[in-house]
């Protein structure tokens, strides 16, 4: 794990870093950099920019917690695919109606950004790539082991998954589940995401979108 000074100033600045990390990735012509939305977006254009790889997206939504939206009981992701954290379930006593009625608010949002971020695009190819799976941080993992579940359902050639910062039980879940996992920094204890960036503002649809655009550019100029 790399040595670096934290708080990152922003998801750019943890992006070139993270970015550095993952050197040895670039020059592949099979390399495919996928950002969890919206916060992954900034980080991943800077890892896919100095890896000269396409970007795209893995659409994945947290199941937040009734009442605690943050925490995370699970999460879904493209093509049908849900992960639940059953300590938390059990803990707090979460019922099946329960999980099924966020997932399914969580459904249509996930549908939304489908159409709003790709419109006619079709999705990424991830067969036989080596796919690099990047988000702002882990806290639970919840939302990264439902890309990674439909990653691999999709059979890349390598599945890589890259973040800034996470929480030690987060690396611990994700660790056995891909070929490779790049994190910058554990700090313990760990109090979420956002504590560990100087400036964590909302990623927008706006900039997404308008990453993607820079990405698609930058490719086609090639």
């Amino acid at each position: 794990m790399s040595a670096v000074q934290l708080p990152f100033s922003d998801r750019t600045e943890a992006g070139r870093l993270l970015a550095s990390a993952l050197h040895e990735y670039r020059g592949r012509d099979d390399v495919l950099v996928l950002a969890l939305p919206r916060g992954g977006v900034p980080v991943a254009a800077e890892v896919a920019a100095e890896l000269d790889a396409p970007l795209d997206l893995m659409l994945v939504r947290k199941l937040g917690v009734p009442g605690q939206p943050e925490l995370a009981m699970g999460a879904i992701a493209t093509g049908g695919v849900q992960v639940l954290n059953p300590d938390i379930v059990s803990a707090l006593g979460i019922s099946e109606h329960t999980i099924d009625r966020v997932a399914d608010v969580e459904g249509r949002e996930l549908a939304r950004r489908t159409r709003a971020y790709r419109g006619e695009r079709p999705p990424p190819r991830i067969q036989g790539s080596c796919v690099i799976l990047i988000d702002d941080g882990l806290a639970t993992g919840a939302t990264m082991r439902a890309a990674v579940s439909a990653a691999r359902t999709q059979r890349p050639g390598l599945l890589v998954v890259a973040v800034p910062v996470a929480s030690a039980d987060a690396l611990d879940l994700i660790e056995p589940t891909v070929d490779d996992l790049v994190c910058l920094a554990a700090p313990e204890p760990f109090w979420g995401v956002g504590r560990w960036y100087a400036a964590f503002p909302q990623t927008s649809d706006a900039e997404v979108r308008a990453l993607l655009a820079d990405a698609a550019e930058r490719a086609g100029a090639e």
